[in-house]
Formats: structure tokens, C-alpha cells, sequence
């Protein structure tokens, strides 16, 4: 998958109404033209998860029916990733790896403090041997910090991760609509730059974004013009294909805990998780860090103390699941949505995997 020119909408002016009411447009955002569409078949990873969320191995093709559009689709392929004591398929059959981002441009210093000590949890748990190799990444005003190649050995990443520095934000969350806009962009660009390098990488890949969310301009002040709709659906359609081409599953971690569980952050982003099936509905929102993670397939946390136990929930993703290959449909124009769902014959558990894809005639 390539991603073939980056663009950015233009910074809208200012304008105040007769009683004083601020009117602004979206931030400009990082917006990529959709890749080319994929030829043959496409892979669709799935979790499989009883009632009480632990990963179900053990299933066969015959186990699942795929839905397009709401009509069953043949599965042309299939395989499992489980662990190494089942006779299933073996692990490493099915290359898996995770890329853990540390987020300080849009968390609180203090948080990226308590997510430092939860990393440290999370590491040296299992005498620090990690099921597959990761790696962190640290997003700073300047763009992305690598602190690893990717490594299973937990203990020796650890030592490495106490000798980084934090940065201290050049862009504050105090800064205002200006401040939010920058730290959007600079959001929106990392991840297009995460994408563009884990595509060349086989096998799946779990981006574990560890963060308190980005700026979703949410706010009825904010006016959106025809154009700059039609960009971010643009951009939403780029990711989708991104994520999907690249067999990436983004993943949501606020740092926060129970203390910030109920703000507001943590649930306005639920109303943008109807996939933007045309431009002239697409909004700031829909590129929010939660949304583009639960369309992948991923999952979203917040309000519990225990970064380092979501964390590993998220990595049991890539230690228990399950690739479904199907010949994606044309669409009648460009950029048609297709839902995709999956479905068990066996009661009682629960499937998660990406909601979709955007055909192309």
C-alpha cells in the first residue's frame, strides 16, 4: 500500500458573531488520497473472546460465516494465530508484532509520567519475556522518537526505556483551538507515518496508542465547509484503507484512570462511531484516535488505574486470533462503504474485527 501525496486543508479565519459568538472551521489535518484498490483477496483479522473477554482458541474455518454488506461471502482463506503449547498453527507461522506509542503531545506531563511506570509493569512481567516483538515509539512536538528495534526480551527494552528523557510539550493543552489544531495534525501525520512503515512488514501488527485522545473540535462553534468535509472524508477513507492493507489494528489507552473516567472526552467520541458512508457527513470527530481504533478492529480503555493490565489485553489480541482472506466487492462508485461483519455458529461468544472497507469501481 502507498499512500500517494499528503495534503492539508487550509487554516480557516476567525469570525465573530453579532452577540460574540466565536465561529471556526476544523483544523487543518493531514489528508491522504485513498491507495490504490488491493488487488486479490483481503485479510480480515478476528478476535474471538468468551464472556468473560479471555481469547478463544481452537476454531476452525467451518466456525465462521462472513457477512458483506449484509450478504454471506465465501472465506477463501484461513489461519489462527495460537499459543505455543496448541497444535493448531504455531505462532510464528503467522508473523505478529506490536508498536506501543507513548503520546506526549496530548497527554497531561504528568500522566506520560504514570504511563512510564506502568511500561515498567508491563515489561518485566513474565520474568520480561514478551509473546512477540515490540517496540515503543514516544510522539513528540517534533515528530515520532523510535526507543527500540523490536525486541521480545521485556527486561532489556525496560533498562532502555528508563534512560529516555521526557520532553516537555511545546504545544500545551492550554493553548487554545491553534494549540489543538497543531497537536491534531502532528496526531494525524505520525500515524500515516506508523502505517506507511509497518505496510512493509508481514504478518499482523497491534499499534497500542497510549493517550488521553486527540482533539475532536466537537463544539457547536465549529463550522465545517463543504470542501473541508470532503477532505476529511478523504482522510478517513486513507486510514481505512491503510489499516487494513497494512493488517494493523489500532488500539486506545487513556492514562488517566479512575480519576478522569468521567469526563466528558471519554464518551463524545461514541457519537461519530456510524462509519461516514459519503463526504457530506464526514466531521472532525470521525478521525478521533477511539473511532479510528474501534473501526480497525481494535479496542478503546479508560478509567482504570491499571494501564499496564490494558496493555496486555491488547497484546492477547496477537497471541489468540484468527485471519479470514475474502475477495472484497467492487463499488459502484469510488469510495463505497461495505460493512463487514462475522459470525459464530457457537452461543455465547463474542467477535471483534474491523467494521469495513471502502470499495473502488
Amino acid at each position: 500500500m502507498r499512500i500517494r501525496s499528503v495534503f492539508c486543508l487550509a487554516v480557516a479565519s476567525v469570525a465573530w458573531g453579532a452577540y460574540g459568538q466565536q465561529t471556526v472551521a476544523p483544523p487543518p489535518s493531514s489528508v491522504q488520497t485513498p491507495p490504490p484498490a488491493q488487488k486479490g483477496p483481503s485479510v480480515l483479522d478476528v478476535v474471538v473472546t468468551d464472556k468473560a473477554g479471555h481469547p478463544v482458541p481452537g476454531l476452525t474455518k467451518d466456525d465462521f460465516t462472513l457477512f458483506d454488506n449484509g450478504q454471506p461471502t465465501p472465506i477463501t482463506g484461513f489461519g489462527a494465530i495460537a499459543p505455543a503449547s496448541s497444535t493448531a498453527v504455531s505462532p510464528q507461522s503467522i508473523p505478529t508484532q506490536a508498536v506501543i506509542v507513548v503520546d506526549e503531545v496530548n497527554t497531561a506531563f504528568i500522566a506520560v509520567s504514570v504511563e512510564r511506570t506502568q511500561l515498567h509493569n508491563f515489561l518485566t512481567a513474565n520474568q520480561g519475556h514478551l509473546p512477540f516483538p515490540v517496540t515503543i515509539l514516544f510522539l513528540t512536538d517534533t515528530g515520532i522518537k523510535q526507543v527500540n528495534q523490536p525486541t521480545t526480551d521485556g527486561s532489556a527494552l525496560d533498562a532502555k526505556l528508563q534512560q529516555e528523557q521526557g520532553t516537555l510539550r511545546e504545544i500545551p493543552r492550554s493553548a487554545g483551538f491553534y494549540g489543538g489544531t497543531d497537536r491534531l495534525e502532528i496526531s494525524l501525520k505520525s500515524l500515516h507515518s506508523i502505517i506507511t512503515t509497518l505496510d512493509n512488514e508481514p504478518g499482523r501488527k497491534l499499534v497500542i496508542w497510549i493517550s488521553q485522545g486527540w482533539w475532536m473540535f466537537n463544539n457547536p462553534n465549529v463550522y465545517v465547509t463543504e470542501s473541508q468535509r470532503h477532505a476529511f472524508f478523504q482522510t478517513v477513507v486513507a486510514f481505512s484503507a491503510g489499516l487494513q492493507q497494512g493488517q494493523i489494528t489500532l488500539d486506545s489507552v487513556d492514562p488517566l484512570g479512575t480519576e478522569d473516567a468521567s469526563n466528558m472526552r471519554n464518551f463524545e467520541w461514541q457519537d461519530f462511531l456510524k462509519p461516514v458512508a459519503a463526504a457530506k457527513r464526514a466531521d472532525p470527530g470521525d478521525l478521533a484516535l477511539q473511532v479510528l481504533a474501534t473501526h480497525s478492529g481494535g479496542q478503546v480503555f479508560f478509567g482504570n488505574n491499571d494501564v499496564a493490565a490494558e496493555i496486555n489485553k491488547c497484546i492477547a489480541d496477537g497471541t489468540v486470533s484468527y485471519r479470514l482472506e475474502f475477495n472484497p466487492q467492487q463499488g459502484d462508485a469510488p469510495d463505497t462503504w461495505h460493512g463487514l461483519q462475522v459470525k459464530l455458529d457457537k452461543p455465547g461468544l463474542k467477535v471483534r474485527t474491523r467494521s469495513g472497507y471502502y470499495a473502488q469501481p
